[in-house]
């Protein structure tokens, strides 16, 4: 795949400087390290978004929307595709009454913080979530007893040929961890979230409550994905790990937290083979102490 003459066809429409060849992923998730994207494209309006994705339509590359990067690691080979991110017009935010509408690039934490300053309630569990909305709805992320199944009330999506459809709420089969968007290729560009009045002393109370607990329990001074793993049905990945005495267990840079072995950090110049090798191990040891199968939560993106 020639992506030279896709980048020179996509800067028709699209400003140069936010269309990269060989773009580090390592700059572009919290784990801090893997392999390059063979093109990465930033796209500020839904007009940029249709372009880009008739191009690669027209050209047969693969591609990929990346939110902020934080559930996804790069294989040190990387992705040869196409990786697009939602910018500007993307992360705007609109609250009316108790409703509030959000692009897809905006950022979880912060549409926690807007919720919260108009006194709105139920976006709490979010407030600590490094990652973008869109991302969010993607893998119906959750933290705290909280998930986005819990506040969403429609979802807007683009088709790879440029159609827009709007889902309720009961068309997202959003379960645990799961959407219908890790089944489909479309795009999320939007969603509605409908929230409640609340005490905004309260609101804000429960946030400090939520970060201290944070800051307590998780290795937040390292490189990571959050947890790692999925939780598995009637137990705790983290429990399960810390039982089969793996905490504190490194591959090169790669470390099971000592704080949370739920988490798996980048302690310094780990490579993703480093990850992928110390999740191998985990696995392997977790299935021969207890027969449950550890499944990453973390998106595993590019060759091995």
């Amino acid at each position: 795949m020639d992506y030279d003459i896709i980048k020179e066809k996509l800067s028709e429409k699209i400003r140069k400087d936010r269309i990269i060849r060989d773009a580090s992923m390592a700059k572009e998730t919290t784990f801090r390290c893997g392999g390059n994207g063979a093109l990465f494209v930033i796209v500020d309006n839904l007009e940029e978004l249709r372009y880009t994705l008739s191009v690669i339509k027209a050209f047969g590359a693969k591609w990929m929307i990346l939110g902020n990067g934080s559930n996804v690691l790069f294989t040190d080979k990387g992705y040869d595709g196409v990786v697009i991110r939602l910018g500007k017009e993307f992360t705007e935010i609109v609250i009316e009454g108790d409703v509030i509408t959000a692009g897809a690039g905006a950022m979880l934490s912060y549409i926690s913080k807007v919720a919260a300053a108009k006194s709105l309630t139920g976006l709490e569990f979010a407030s600590g979530i490094p990652g973008s909305l869109g991302g969010g709805i993607y893998m119906d992320a959750g933290a705290y007893g909280g998930s986005m199944a819990d506040v969403l009330t429609s979802v807007t999506a683009v088709t790879p040929e440029g159609d827009i459809y709007k889902y309720d709420k009961d068309e997202l089969e959003l379960s645990y961890r799961h959407s219908r968007f890790m089944d489909t290729k479309e795009v999320i560009i939007e969603a509605k979230m409908r929230l409640c009045q609340g005490n905004i002393d309260e609101i804000h109370a429960k946030m400090d409550e939520l970060t201290k607990a944070r800051k307590e329990k998780q290795p937040l001074s390292y490189p990571s994905a959050g947890s790692f793993f999925k939780r598995p049905e009637g137990h705790f990945a983290g429990a399960l790990i810390e039982q089969a005495g793996l905490k504190g267990y490194t591959v090169g840079g790669a470390q099971v937290s000592e704080l949370h072995a739920g988490f798996v950090i980048n302690k310094g110049g780990a490579t993703a083979s480093d990850v992928l090798s110390l999740m191998k191990d985990v696995q392997n040891k977790v299935y021969e102490m207890s027969g449950v199968c550890l499944e990453p939560e973390v998106r595993i993106i590019g060759d091995i």
